[in-house]
C-alpha cells in the first residue's frame, strides 16, 4: 500500500486524486469531462444529471489521473469519495437507475418541502429536522411519488449521488447518516430516521439504504469496477461524505469557530457547531457532520449559494469565449472597486434557501451602455458572489457562529485574486488558500478509515498554506459600503 485515491463527483466533472499514504503529499490529480458535464433542464426550475454517466466520466478520470502518475493496481491503499449533495437517484430491482438523477440545483419539490414545514410545524420540523423539509432529497422523492407514480412504483432504494458511484464500486446499495441528515432523512431529536416526515410524505422507510459509517470500510471493489478502474480487485472503500462536509474535512476543519469556504458551480460557507442549532427561517442548514460522535456532537452549518462558478462560466462562454479565466480576471482586477456603479445579483441558478427558497433570477443594475464593459461585469459578478457569500454568513452569525478565519482550497473562485481579497475585505477576516481541494480531502479520509492514519491530525500531513489573503484596511470602508448599497437593492428586487 503506497497511496490513498480520492474521488470528487461534482456537478461540472469528476477528479481524482492520488495521495502518498507516508508522506500525505498530494501526487497528481485529473478530471473529466474536459468541459463541464451538461445539466438537463427539461422544464424551468430543473435540473437533472444521467448517474451512469458520472461513472463513466470517473473512469477516464481514473486512467488520466493514471497517466499523469502511473501506479501499480496493488498500490492503491483505499478508495475514498466525495460527492454532490441533496440529489435523488431512484433505483430498481436490478439496481440500475430508473430516471436522470434530480441533482442538488434542482427546485422543482420546493412546494412540497413548504407544505410539509408549515402542516408539520415550523417548531416541530425544526427541533426533529433542523431543518424546513426545503428543497432536499425526501422532497424530492415525494416529487416524484406525486408525478411520476410508474418511477416510483418500480423503486425499490434510493441513493444520494455518492451513494450510487459506490455502488458501482463495490455492488452494495448502502448510505451513511451524514447522506441521511442532508436528505433530510434524519431525526435528531429521536436520533434516528426522519419516520414523522416519511409517513407524512406516505413514503416507505424500506426504500432507504442500510448505513455503513462514515469512516471505515463500506465495502470492496467488485471485478467489473476493479477491470474498469485499473485498480485490485477487493481495494476497499473506506469514505464517503458530501461534498461540502467533505470540504470542511479536507482543510481541517473539524472543530466549533472554524469556517469553511468553497466557491466552485455553488459557493459554500460551512462552520461549525457542537449544539443542533437551527436557522429559525431554514436559510441556512444544520447537517451532521463527518466527525460527529454522540458523546462528541459535530455539526456543519452550511450556507449555499446556488451562483456562483456558474456565474463565471456563464459570462466566460457569453463574453470571454476567447479568453482564458485568468485574463478575465486580470481585466476585471483593473476595474474600481464596486464596478463602476454595477451591481450584480448571482441568483440565476434555482430557489436560493437564504432567500426563503425564493428564486428572483440573476439581475444586473447599474449597466451604462457608454461607459461599461465586458470586465466591469466580471468585476461585478465577482463582488456579487462576494456579497451574496456575505449576506449568508450573517445569518449564520445571527445563530451564534463567530468568524475569525477562513479556510478553502487553492482552487476555482479563490484562484482569482480580486475574489478572495474582495471576500477577505468585506468579511474583515483572513483567507487562507491550502493545497487541498476535494479529492484530495476524500483520500486522506480514506487514510483514517483504512486505520493507517489513526487520529485526525495525521491526515493532514503534506496540507501546506498556499498563499494568505488578509484585510486591506484601505480597502474595508469602501467595500462595506458599496456592500451596503448591495443589500439596499437585493431588498428591493425580493419585494418586486
Amino acid at each position: 500500500m503506497k497511496y490513498f485515491l480520492g474521488y470528487d463527483l461534482g456537478s461540472s466533472s469528476i477528479k481524482a486524486a492520488l495521495l502518498e499514504a507516508d508522506s500525505g503529499k498530494p501526487l497528481a490529480s485529473a478530471f473529466s469531462p474536459s468541459t463541464e458535464m451538461k445539466i438537463h433542464s427539461p422544464r424551468s426550475g430543473f435540473a437533472e444529471q444521467d448517474p451512469e454517466h458520472w461513472w463513466q466520466e470517473l473512469i477516464k478520470a481514473t486512467r488520466l489521473l493514471y497517466q499523469k502518475y502511473p501506479f501499480e493496481k496493488n498500490e492503491i491503499g483505499a478508495i475514498g469519495i466525495s460527492y454532490q449533495m441533496h440529489g435523488l437517484v431512484c433505483m430498481d430491482k436490478n439496481n440500475q437507475p430508473l430516471r436522470s438523477a434530480i441533482i442538488w440545483c434542482d427546485s422543482r419539490a420546493v412546494g412540497y418541502g413548504e407544505q410539509a414545514f408549515n402542516e408539520l410545524g415550523h417548531e416541530y420540523c425544526l427541533q426533529h429536522f433542523l431543518n424546513s423539509p426545503g428543497n432536499f432529497t425526501a422532497s424530492k422523492l415525494k416529487w416524484v411519488k406525486e408525478n411520476e407514480p410508474d418511477i416510483y412504483s418500480k423503486t425499490v432504494r434510493i441513493l444520494l449521488p455518492g451513494d450510487f458511484i459506490a455502488l458501482k464500486m463495490t455492488g452494495d446499495a448502502v448510505t451513511t447518516v451524514t447522506g441521511l441528515s442532508e436528505g433530510i432523512l434524519w431525526d435528531y431529536k429521536e436520533n434516528g430516521i426522519a419516520k414523522s416526515l416519511l409517513e407524512y410524505y406516505g413514503i416507505d422507510e424500506s426504500l432507504l439504504a442500510p448505513r455503513v459509517p462514515v469512516f471505515g470500510e463500506q465495502g470492496k471493489l467488485q471485478k467489473s469496477a476493479a477491470e474498469a478502474l485499473g485498480i485490485s480487485e477487493g481495494t476497499p472503500v473506506c469514505y464517503r461524505a458530501g461534498d461540502q462536509p467533505n470540504n470542511a474535512f479536507s482543510l481541517q476543519v473539524l472543530d466549533p469557530g472554524e469556517f469553511a469556504a468553497t466557491a466552485g458551480t455553488s459557493g459554500v460557507l460551512y462552520g461549525i457547531s457542537s449544539e443542533p442549532d437551527y436557522d429559525l427561517k431554514s436559510r441556512v442548514n444544520p447537517f451532521i457532520h463527518v466527525n460527529h460522535q454522540t458523546d462528541h456532537p459535530r455539526y456543519g452549518i452550511l450556507m449555499c449559494l446556488n451562483g456562483t462558478g456558474i456565474l463565471n462560466s456563464w459570462l466566460r462562454r457569453e463574453f470571454f469565449s476567447d479568453e482564458s479565466y485568468e485574463t478575465m480576471n486580470d481585466g476585471a482586477s483593473i476595474v474600481s472597486m464596486g464596478a463602476d456603479g454595477i451591481s450584480c445579483y448571482p441568483f440565476g441558478n434555482g430557489a436560493e434557501r437564504i432567500l426563503e427558497n425564493k428564486n428572483p433570477g440573476g439581475h444586473i443594475k447599474g449597466l451604462d451602455f457608454n461607459r461599461h464593459t465586458k470586465y466591469h461585469l466580471a468585476r461585478a459578478a465577482q463582488e456579487g458572489i462576494v456579497f451574496s457569500l456575505l449576506y449568508g454568513a450573517e445569518i449564520m452569525q445571527e445563530m451564534g457562529l463567530s468568524m475569525h478565519r477562513i479556510r478553502a482550497g487553492n482552487a476555482n473562485m479563490f484562484l482569482s485574486r480580486l475574489f478572495s481579497q474582495t471576500f477577505s475585505d468585506c468579511s474583515g477576516c483572513p483567507v487562507e488558500l491550502y493545497n487541498s481541494d476535494g479529492a484530495v480531502g476524500a483520500a486522506r479520509a480514506a487514510g483514517f478509515g483504512k486505520k493507517y492514519y489513526t487520529q485526525f491530525r495525521d491526515c493532514y500531513r503534506g496540507m501546506e498554506l498556499i498563499r494568505l489573503v488578509e484585510p486591506d484596511k484601505n480597502n474595508i470602508v469602501q467595500i462595506k459600503d458599496i456592500y451596503g448599497n448591495w443589500k439596499q437593492g437585493l431588498k428591493n428586487i425580493l419585494k418586486a
